[in-house]
């Protein structure tokens, strides 16, 4: 898997959603958006789900797992799409940095853009706001599968994440996907020389195999 999460980087996600869509297979993760321009990500999935807090007096913190996740990894973090507060700021930033996690994708929001951005850490999220996570939301689990506007991630599934968006690599099919988008790249770049060189779109487009650029003979 390594191999293939080295060369899925080397891709952007329009290359790859173009593959999946080639396999049937849906990966977008709908809303998630870049909030450090420029940055990206690619890794093994590490999943944590919130839950909004009970009643009571006592101090909950939003949670503390950031420890446990593996180098490489990329937290994606589920909070039921609720954005009225934050699951994610400056001091996850400090700690991920430090233990290796290449990126956080949210079903949530994120605060403390300006560092995070300054980090340069790579932070996607479906809302911003500065509303605190404390005493409103507490970890549900790490480790099971979330869902994302329908779209399901299983820690251990791939996640590809740019400017363009956030999406999700069923482990399964993480190969095929690698082929077919770097088809599809390669397919790209040749219609872009055609046509900086003098040639019409249209013939670029039929002379390389724009309708189907995932295929080998393409």
């Amino acid at each position: 898997m390594k191999e293939i999460i080295e060369r899925l980087s080397e891709l952007d996600t329009p290359a790859v959603s173009d593959a999946l869509d080639s396999m049937g297979l849906t990966g977008v993760l709908s809303g998630v958006a870049a909030r450090v321009p420029g940055a990206k990500t690619c890794g093994l999935a590490y999943t944590v789900s919130y839950r909004a807090v009970g009643e009571g007096p006592k101090f909950r913190n939003a949670a503390n797992y950031l420890d446990d996740v593996p180098a490489g990894s990329v937290v994606v973090v589920d909070n039921g799409g609720d954005t009225s507060c934050t699951n994610w700021g400056s001091l996850l930033t400090v700690v991920a940095q430090a233990r290796g996690v290449r990126g956080t994708v949210l079903h949530g929001s994120a605060r403390d853009i300006t560092e995070v951005r300054a980090a340069g850490y790579p932070l996607f999220s479906t809302g911003v706001t500065m509303v605190s996570g404390k005493n409103r939301v507490e970890l549900g689990e790490t480790g099971a599968t979330v869902d994302v506007h329908g779209v399901l991630v299983r820690p251990g599934d791939v996640i590809l994440a740019d400017d363009s968006g956030a999406l999700v690599i069923p482990a399964e099919h993480a190969a095929e996907v690698a082929d077919r988008a770097e088809r599809v790249d390669a397919t790209e770049r040749r219609i872009a020389a055609a046509v900086a060189a003098g040639s019409r779109l249209d013939q670029a487009r039929e002379k390389f195999g724009y309708a189907t650029p995932w295929r080998a003979d393409a």
